[in-house]
């Protein structure tokens, strides 16, 4: 599980020259399809100035985002995942798998395709964020940004989407990235920092590569916010609250959150009594 100690692959480049690993206490155990993995003693870290997590190896930091995760994957999240990160924030999985449910519906799919995760473009936020940034969008009129989602023209809702992304990108990267909600859980991009990664660019990068980034972004989010105090009570009205916006009631996400939230706990119940 990922509370062993931390793994490193030979055949993986490891910016040796940035941070020097000593050697001379790493402990050979066994070699996967011809990788070489060693075994180190760590001690606890924290965060730096700037946000970013840090291990003590043997004396020497070494920011974890440097580090090869060899227990991320790239499929559909696993129990075993949503068990870890309730476990890290202190949650129920099955509160988890109420947000993932109502964000992005039964099939719990943050990807459209490989390296498309779900996304929601919102055009309003876009010309919002686009006015704080002085751009004239009349400029841009004819841009596939502001033309109504044609899913005949692009063959699905998510790839009209993507469509409208990548025209929106192009005429300002910051704005688009900061009006769009996504993954599984949809987070908004204006709120990139919250979730964990040092820039925008960064968290689309995260994003994009696999659910389990999705759900550890989701985590860093909990724990960033005042939120977690409300996931772990599931007092979903305040949760939607914040989670969701001022329209939450209207919308029902509470109470459409607390009624997955009772399937899965009532599905859990059922597999531990088996």
């Amino acid at each position: 599980m990922r509370r062993l100690p931390i793994y490193i692959l030979a055949s993986t480049v490891f910016f040796t020259a940035a941070c020097a690993v000593h050697t001379s206490k790493k402990h050979k155990i066994s070699a996967i399809d011809g990788d070489t993995i060693f075994i180190f003693e760590r001690t606890p870290g924290g965060k730096d100035s700037l946000g970013r997590t840090f291990i003590i190896i043997e004396n020497d930091t070494l920011h974890t985002s440097f580090i090869p995760d060899p227990f991320a994957h790239s499929g559909p999240l696993r129990e075993e995942d949503f068990e870890e990160i309730a476990r890290e924030i202190d949650v129920e999985t099955a509160a988890i798998k109420a947000i993932v449910e109502i964000e992005t519906g039964k099939t719990h799919r943050g990807f459209h395709t490989d390296g498309k995760p779900i996304i929601n473009f919102d055009l309003t936020l876009f010309r919002r964020a686009a006015a704080r940034r002085g751009i004239n969008l009349s400029k841009y009129k004819d841009s596939p940004a502001f033309k109504p989602v044609d899913i005949r023209k692009y063959g699905s809702q998510q790839a009209a989407q993507h469509a409208r992304l990548d025209a929106a990108m192009a005429i300002d990267s910051i704005a688009a990235i900061e009006s769009t909600f996504w993954g599984l859980f949809q987070i908004g991009g204006f709120n990139w920092k919250l979730a964990g990664a040092p820039n925008r660019e960064a968290f689309v990068e995260k994003m994009s590569k696999s659910e389990y980034e999705q759900l550890r972004m989701f985590a860093d989010f909990m724990n960033n916010t005042g939120l977690l105090k409300h996931l772990r009570s599931k007092n979903w009205a305040a949760f939607a609250r914040l989670y969701n916006g001022p329209a939450y009631a209207s919308r029902g996400y509470h109470t459409r959150m607390a009624t997955a939230y009772k399937k899965y706990k009532k599905q859990q119940t059922a597999q531990q009594q088996k």
